[in-house]
């Protein structure tokens, strides 16, 4: 995930275009599908031995159409950008003009962003169904259509959330929890990895071309979104039978407000129990677990909490 393209100003959204392209060139050399949004579901659940990545866009910044977008059309390197209805034709944003240009192409899907981009998750689901609903409207007025793809401002969901974006009939919703999509992912749930200029060095994005899905069955809490009651939250996961070396796994937390490695306690072959003992500050609590896998790569889990003052 991406957003700002050489807006050098806004490091925690921004990636140089130098680093850009190294990062499709190591993409490219790795020999690393980019897949097209529009054969998405069909791409998640088949031929998993290909190593794919799916290229997402958020904001839709006009330094997105002026650096990144002339190398992405000459490569015909399939993306999906992501835009908020109520920001468009604003200063430093696309116009409908160019967003209409470039979803002419393809290998282009327009995905909703909804339409303020404000904190909806800590809103009432009245105000944020017709916060989503307005911004289908202009969709439809502008494209022609709405997209089958959703885009939780700040990464930021609920249960009802999701399920206010369940019934306006998408078909996918993407978070900021890094990890690594597979067909066992909720489909209103899927992570990506956040990219920007301290997260996109060349090293580290070489590190996350080396990781896999970490296959779960539940993760507890299901509720992402935090009461200060419900703070630190009791985490359970229960995976998948079969990976292999399960049980050196590493989880680390933000808790207290600083990154720790996590207390596991193991329930049974698949079921653990990570500890957090202080609770999360801030606005997000972050769980990253990794595993090296046998074939030299890492499996890797992200999760999320939205924490709220109340």
């Amino acid at each position: 995930m991406y957003h700002r393209f050489d807006e050098n100003k806004y490091p925690s959204t921004n990636i140089r275009m130098n680093d850009f392209l190294e990062h499709i060139k190591i993409i490219e050399e790795n020999n690393i599908n980019f897949i097209n949004p529009k054969n998405f579901e069909n791409e998640l659940k088949n031929n998993k031995s290909q190593r794919k990545i799916l290229l997402t866009i958020d904001d839709g910044f006009s330094s997105f159409y002026e650096n990144a977008w002339p190398i992405l059309k000459k490569k015909k390197i399939p993306f999906i950008l992501f835009v908020s209805t109520r920001e468009v034709g604003a200063f430093n944003y696309m116009t409908w003009d160019q967003i209409r240009e470039i979803s002419k192409e393809n290998f282009v899907e327009i995905g909703n962003h909804s339409h303020t981009h404000e904190y909806l998750v800590e809103e009432k689901s009245e105000l944020i169904k017709s916060d989503i609903e307005k911004s289908i409207s202009i969709f439809k007025k502008e494209l022609g259509r709405n997209s089958n793809f959703f885009s939780y401002p700040f990464g930021e969901y609920s249960i009802e959330f999701k399920e206010i974006i369940k019934s306006l009939n998408f078909k996918y919703a993407f978070g900021q929890h890094s990890g690594v999509m597979d067909e066992t992912k909720d489909f209103y749930e899927f992570p990506r990895f956040p990219i920007n200029e301290k997260y996109g060095e060349i090293k580290r994005f070489k590190s996350l071309m080396k990781t896999l899905p970490f296959k779960y069955k539940k993760v507890l809490p299901e509720e992402k979104y935090l009461l200060q009651s419900q703070n630190p939250p009791d985490v359970e996961i229960e995976f998948y039978d079969g990976i292999k070396n399960l049980k050196s796994l590493n989880c680390f937390s933000n808790e207290g407000d600083k990154w720790r490695q996590s207390d596991i306690i193991f329930l049974n072959e698949t079921n653990l129990k990570i500890n957090i003992n202080e609770k999360f500050i801030g606005e997000r609590g972050r769980i990253n677990c990794s595993l090296r896998d046998p074939s030299g790569f890492w499996r890797w889990l992200g999760i999320q909490f939205v924490v709220s003052d109340k």
